[in-house]
């Protein structure tokens, strides 16, 4: 099981619980200096999770009921349209057939929210109204992150007054490769004041940052510089979550907690494409952050097909390994 003995019932839908911003802190050099990951004992400790999957059909179900909960829906393609993010916006209120729900005895569940480019922000608002769901948007010259410094703080500002309530940024990987934690802090911060009210998720793009221990040091960094939540991937590197990725920036959100009191939450994104994978992933978190860490005010999954993947293995459950997964019908 993900962290607990028993299944855990699906969230229930509608707003969820706002977790506090991340203050942050002055920088500081020595902690990053001091901070180093071995990757071969990560590599042995993620091994491990495998095995401890529920192996009973109905804990499974809870548990991927749970992850639906926590997805990002996300489309971020050169060819959205409104109509497609209408239509993502419609699944996101609605994840899950009724039949499907009946099946596993679940009530009403929601994705956690939806997630796209600026222009689409009007387009998703719309669409959601009246669910309680946030619209979070990437921005910062996503996904490279390599635009004029003044041009990224402008996207974020003008996609907070369009009515985004998350911010997902991009951080320049060269900061990282540099070691140059001041420039990486300056602007995480500087992103951070943009933002305002708005939640902000720091996409480190792990894929591109060559080490573990760079993973854990720009984590870090982002956290003193005020992220609310640290994220893996924009989903458009070569190579996107992992699992050592992902014990690297947990055990760096518990070291954080553990200094400050302040709780930073974790999203993984990018190669999350199973069932199996999801719960991979919640049991990595329930073990290393707990419980808090297994609902969307700490936690999301940013993937595209994950949903569609987590619907046929509860079909499967629900009717039979057999059965036909039957096409969605509003419920």
């Amino acid at each position: 099981m993900p962290g607990e003995k028993t299944p855990t019932p699906a969230r229930t839908a509608g707003p969820q619980p706002v977790q506090k911003h991340n203050v942050g802190l002055p920088l500081d050099t020595g902690w990053v200096a001091a901070t180093r990951v071995n990757r071969p004992a990560a590599e042995r400790h993620v091994a491990g999770l495998a095995a401890r999957r529920p192996a009973d059909p109905a804990a499974e179900a809870a548990w991927l009921l749970r992850a639906v909960g926590l997805i990002d829906l996300t489309t971020l393609s050169g060819d959205d349209t409104p109509g497609r993010v209408r239509r993502l916006c419609a699944k996101a209120r609605n994840p899950l057939r009724a039949d499907l729900r009946a099946a596993l005895g679940a009530g009403p569940v929601t994705t956690a929210a939806v997630c796209v480019y600026h222009e689409m922000i009007a387009h998703a608002r719309a669409a959601l109204e009246g669910s309680g769901l946030p619209v979070a948007a990437v921005s910062t010259g996503f996904p490279a992150g390599l635009s004029p410094f003044s041009t990224r703080l402008a996207e974020i500002e003008a996609s907070v007054a369009a009515g985004a309530a998350e911010i997902d940024i991009v951080i320049s990987r060269r900061h990282v490769l540099l070691g140059d934690w001041q420039a990486l802090y300056d602007e995480v911060a500087a992103f951070r004041a943009a933002c305002g009210p708005a939640h902000m998720k720091a996409i480190l793009a792990t894929g591109e940052l060559g080490t573990l221990t760079n993973v854990a040091r720009a984590s870090l960094v982002a956290m003193m510089a005020g992220a609310d939540f640290i994220k893996t991937s924009t989903g458009k590197e070569p190579v996107n979550a992992t699992l050592p990725v992902g014990l690297t920036m947990c055990r760096m959100i518990r070291a954080y907690r553990e200094a400050t009191g302040i709780d930073v939450g974790f999203k993984p994104a990018g190669g999350i494409s199973t069932a199996t994978d999801a719960l991979d992933w919640l049991g990595l978190v329930g073990e290393e952050l707990g419980p808090r860490w297994q609902e969307p005010a700490l936690f999301r999954f940013g993937a595209s097909s994950l949903l569609g993947a987590i619907e046929r293995r509860l079909d499967e459950i629900a009717f039979g390994a057999g059965s036909t997964p039957r096409r969605h019908a509003p419920g």
